[in-house]
């Protein structure tokens, strides 16, 4: 398994398309996942810091604005 320091340095080497097909594959794994076991806490847990971590984005993007 890759270390986080790893993950970082291939995440900084995708292109943005590369990066969308990423964050795409993620949700839906994590959907399907979701969808077999509702309660399942990675999976909610993921669902959470995604809301999370657009809300935070969205607000720094209107700061800059």
């Amino acid at each position: 398994m890759k270390t986080p320091n790893d993950l970082w340095e291939d995440l900084g080497s995708l292109s943005e398309e590369e990066l969308s097909h990423v964050m795409t594959k993620l949700f839906s794994i994590y959907e399907a996942r979701l969808n077999i076991n509702p309660n399942e806490e990675e999976s909610v847990n993921f669902f959470k810091n995604l809301a999370v971590s657009i809300a935070q984005t969205s607000e720094c993007n209107l700061n800059r604005r």
